[in-house]
């Protein structure tokens, strides 16, 4: 049976005075698809999210969500005064306030030891798990996030995007997921949109990285990239990205 479709685009545009944004922009999103937007900076990313999630209003087009859609946000950045006397769990409480709750994200995630932690003491990992946590407390069938792996190293990227994948799973949610690089997202993700301020292709991962407007798009950056990062990954690491164990094969 065919996954529930969940939020479509039809067309969308957006413009700025004479400036173009977006451009005839289309897409569909499914049940428990991965759905990733790649594209270089001011490619028209950001923007295209705040319009499917109703944000903004496109200028052209169309945007359809399935009737009472949940989200669950992670933005790209939250700036939080390192001097408010804020840790983790008072923080992650301005969203929810069911202890049960709480506690079940942030075993998810790999957070419970934090709770007591300082926001301005946390790593870079740690916050965007922190985000990741925020965004599931609200129970969302589709998790947007924009660039989840901002601030985070190599090692701290292939554990967010392993673990934004078993969530997926176990929740059944769509994930529509923003980023600027490369790093990663074709391993992660079931469908690519490669945008620059119009869709130069879409589709499977492997099929995109060989289209021809990828490549001009991304050059050998991209194949020295997909490359690297296709691998198989044959040990874990913590939240500050330390190898903690191995993987074994089979």
């Amino acid at each position: 049976m065919n996954a529930a479709r969940i939020l479509e685009a039809s067309n969308v545009a957006w413009h700025v005075g004479s400036e173009t944004i977006l451009d005839h922009v289309s897409l569909a999103l499914h049940e428990g698809e991965i759905l990733t937007v790649i594209g270089p900076n001011g490619a028209g990313k950001t923007s295209l999210l705040r319009i499917l999630m109703g944000l903004l209003a496109p200028g052209a087009g169309s945007v359809w969500r399935k009737p009472g859609l949940r989200i669950g946000y992670m933005p790209q950045r939250l700036v939080i005064d390192p001097s408010l006397p804020l840790d983790v769990g008072r923080f992650l409480r301005l969203t929810e306030r069911k202890p049960r709750a709480l506690d079940a994200v942030t075993d998810e995630v790999g957070i419970r030891d934090l709770l007591r932690t300082p926001l301005a003491r946390v790593s870079g990992g740690e916050f965007q798990r922190v985000l990741l946590a925020r965004a599931l407390l609200r129970t969302p069938q589709l998790l947007v996030l924009d660039e989840p792996v901002q601030g985070v190293d190599v090692n701290g990227q292939a554990e967010l995007y392993g673990l934004i994948n078993e969530v997926r799973r176990r929740h059944n949610c769509a994930v529509l997921m923003i980023s600027h690089d490369l790093h990663l997202v074709m391993a992660a993700t079931d469908t690519v949109l490669c945008l620059n301020k119009h869709v130069c292709c879409a589709g499977k991962p492997e099929v995109v990285s060989a289209h021809p407007e990828f490549l001009q798009l991304f050059g050998k950056q991209a194949v020295n990239e997909i490359a690297v990062y296709t691998h198989h990954h044959d040990h874990a690491h913590d939240l500050h990205g330390h190898i903690v164990g191995r993987i074994p094969h089979g």
